[in-house]
């Protein structure tokens, strides 16, 4: 039978553990409220973003001879150099958050790999690199404390280089990777490829049927240029936005699931302490009523 006093120090140890984890779930509850907010916005904003550049490059794609010229929508059959850019936490305590996005890279990883395609590997967060990193996994840039923080200008800068490379024929394709916001209790992984852009959707006769867009037709070229690297821009900081979302709402339900097992683990070590006390009062009992016995 355990002592008395290991039992109540551990205890008194689950319960300040779960004072702790309660503490993080109601930060990471607040905290979530803020960052769904901001990922639903960011999220009517790029979709219109996405539905204008279809639109405009549709209309050149469908009526224009030869297509498109920008090699933003070039499908690469044969890449020689592409770009995975993956999006984890700076911080841990959040279940399988991280994992499932170190997964979903690895994968693509392997993929790229059978098919003796050069990966230039770009991380955000904390976890995902230092992973990357213990497994001497070579990485071509990586960025610490932005996923916990996200930031507009530091998100182009850090794009910037994918985007320029793209444009220069230096990769032959971008990848992000990220774990998203669904709900308060699913997130969603991500993998998408931006670059090339796909038009295996375009459809010349919706396209020309319904344009509301007022744009002359020598414009067009010049006003998808811009708009192309504003989406990839966008795409990787509504990455940011729609993660750390996910974080907190992942982080959220795992200091739910400590603080029930925190709770659970009080409850039966409470009963193992009041077992091990009766069996040290029946124990003092006895003794006591020998003692007495032995002197008559």
């Amino acid at each position: 039978m355990a002592n008395l006093k290991d039992i109540q120090r551990q205890i008194k140890s689950v319960s300040n553990t779960q004072k702790t984890t309660r503490a993080m779930k109601l930060v990471s509850t607040a905290k979530l409220r803020r960052a769904e907010e901001l990922a639903k916005r960011s999220r009517l904003y790029a979709q219109k973003m996405n539905q204008v550049i279809a639109e405009i490059a549709g209309r050149i794609e469908c009526s224009k001879v030869g297509g498109l010229e920008n090699r933003c929508f070039h499908q690469i059959e044969n890449p020689k150099i592409v770009d995975i850019v993956f999006v984890t936490a700076d911080k841990g305590l959040c279940g399988g958050f991280n994992i499932q996005t170190i997964k979903a890279v690895n994968k693509l990883l392997k993929e790229y790999k059978a098919k003796d395609v050069k990966v230039r590997l770009r991380g955000i967060g904390k976890k995902g690199v230092e992973f990357y990193k213990y497994n001497e996994v070579e990485m071509y840039n990586a960025v610490i404390d932005l996923s916990s923080k996200p930031d507009k200008t530091r998100s182009d800068e850090f794009i910037q280089t994918s985007i320029e490379d793209y444009l220069d024929e230096k990769i032959d394709g971008l990848h992000i990777v990220y774990n998203g916001y669904k709900n308060m209790i699913t997130q969603e992984l991500h993998v998408d490829k931006v670059l090339p852009v796909d038009t295996d959707s375009f459809d010349c006769t919706k396209v020309q049927s319904q344009s509301m867009l007022e744009i002359e037709a020598e414009d067009e070229e010049k006003v998808l240029d811009s708009l192309v690297k504003k989406y990839v821009s966008y795409n990787m900081y509504y990455s940011l936005i729609d993660s750390v979302a996910a974080e907190h709402s992942a982080r959220m339900q795992a200091m739910d699931t400590a603080t029930n097992n925190a709770k659970e683990m009080v409850k039966s070590l409470n009963v193992q302490f009041n077992k091990a006390r009766q069996a040290a009062i029946t124990t003092e009992l006895i003794e006591i009523i020998s003692g007495v016995e032995s002197m008559k």
